[in-house]
Parts: C-alpha cells; sequence; structure tokens
C-alpha cells in the first residue's frame, strides 16, 4: 500500500465571540472530520486552525487538545488575514496527515463557510443549515 502526505481544510462560522460559541463550532467541524474522513489522531502530523480578527474568546487548538489522541497532535492557531467584505467570524482549518494514497479526502465546510468554496460544496440531508463540502485530493 502506498501513503502520501495528504491535507484536509475545513472551515465554519460561529454565531459570536464567546468560548461556548466557538467550541460548539469547533467541536461540530472536528465531529464533521472524523465522521467523513476516519481519520485517526495518530495519522496526522499537523493541524493549523485560523480564525478571522473577531475572534479571540479561545484558542481553537485548546479546544481541539480536549478530544482524546488530539493532544499528541501538533496544533498551530494563528489569525486569519483580513480582506474587507470577507467572511466574519470564521473558523478555518489546515491538517496535514498520512494516509494511504487511495484514501478519498472529504473537506469539511459547515454554515456559512460553504461560500467559501462552493466547488467543493454539496448539501447534505444530515442538518438542514448545514453545507459540506466533499472533493478528492
Amino acid at each position: 500500500m502506498d501513503w502520501q502526505m495528504q491535507a484536509i481544510r475545513g472551515a465554519t462560522t460561529v454565531a459570536e465571540n464567546t468560548v461556548a460559541a466557538i467550541t460548539e463550532a469547533v467541536t461540530e467541524l472536528i465531529d464533521e472530520l472524523e465522521q467523513r474522513n476516519q481519520l485517526p489522531t495518530e495519522r496526522m502530523i499537523s493541524v493549523t486552525f485560523s480564525v478571522t480578527r473577531d475572534l479571540d474568546a479561545i484558542f481553537p487548538a485548546a479546544i481541539a487538545r480536549s478530544r482524546p489522541g488530539w493532544d499528541n497532535v501538533a496544533m498551530l492557531d494563528v489569525q486569519q488575514m483580513y480582506v474587507e467584505g470577507s467572511l466574519q467570524r470564521c473558523v478555518r482549518f489546515l491538517i496535514h496527515a498520512y494516509l494511504p494514497a487511495s484514501t478519498p479526502i472529504n473537506h469539511i465546510y459547515l454554515r456559512q463557510a460553504a461560500k467559501l468554496r462552493p466547488d467543493w460544496s454539496l448539501s447534505q440531508p444530515l442538518q438542514p443549515s448545514q453545507h459540506i463540502a466533499k472533493s478528492k485530493v
């Protein structure tokens, strides 16, 4: 079996800049990532979370580290570059993982973040308000 480093992208939006709202959104994003990609944490090399400048109540990596296995993954939080008119209250991730080369990758875009990559977006029947992007890398 051939293995290769692959990248998985994802994003979501947050209702408000509170610990509770950010925790809910990041947890939902990671839950979808794990469910749709069957991604064991021991295959992850690193995760970079970025947040828009209007989110500063908690670090997304702190939320992720509380999950089983995630405390051993190298993580970094950064602020997303501000561009006037861009999506507000947005959390993004970029994950690098070693996976079998034939593994399909499902990029996860939830809530208003589905607008970021409409080329990857597919409506899903899981929750009416949710859009999840799916693509092979």
